[in-house]
């Protein structure tokens, strides 16, 4: 079955992301912003530990517990994909 198309306007910047991740994926911009409506709508479910762990940490921010700061986050996410990069527990 043919399907409808229809055209939706978005800013210079937000086309050039999408043309540039479809291309990296060898997809068409329909096809990614078909597969990433397709991923936006399905939920995400957790086992019952990771999200009882996710709460003790929550819990113990809210606490005042410290938190790591933004610049060494940021720092580490540069490495990803990259040979300097290490999971985070072994930085």
């Amino acid at each position: 079955m043919a399907s409808k198309t229809h055209t939706i306007e978005v800013d210079a910047a937000t086309a050039i992301a999408l043309q540039r991740k479809a291309a990296s994926q060898g997809v068409s911009v329909s096809e990614l912003v078909a597969d990433m409506t397709a991923l936006a709508a399905t939920p995400v479910t957790l086992p019952d530990a990771e999200l009882a762990e996710l709460d003790r940490h929550w819990a113990s921010i809210k606490a005042g517990e410290a938190t790591v700061p933004h610049q060494e986050v940021a720092r580490w996410l540069r490495t990803w994909g990259t040979p300097d990069f290490k999971p985070w527990r072994d930085r």
